[in-house]
């Protein structure tokens, strides 16, 4: 097998993966609050104690995933265009 042909192989392997994924699960963990939904803090004796709500994920701790963010914008486009 040649180089140039593995490397296309996978490549077409890892975006099936995550397309799949996407499909699955369409949502991830927020990266700003790691799928709290709020920032972690520590007080004066070190013990962890509930931060601020992240404003990213609006406290859901939730985020939609870029694959699943572009497949949404292809079909709201093709669904406008063809109405």
């Amino acid at each position: 097998m040649t180089p140039a042909l593995l490397a296309s192989a996978l490549l077409l392997l890892i975006t099936l993966s995550y397309s799949g994924l996407c499909a699955v699960s369409p949502f991830g963990d927020c990266r700003k609050c790691r799928g709290w939904g709020f920032a972690t803090k520590t007080d004066r004796k070190g013990r962890a104690k509930r931060g601020k709500d992240c404003r990213r994920c609006k406290t859901t701790g939730k985020r939609i995933r870029i694959g699943r963010h572009l497949y949404n914008v292809a079909a709201r486009l093709h669904r406008d265009g063809t109405r």
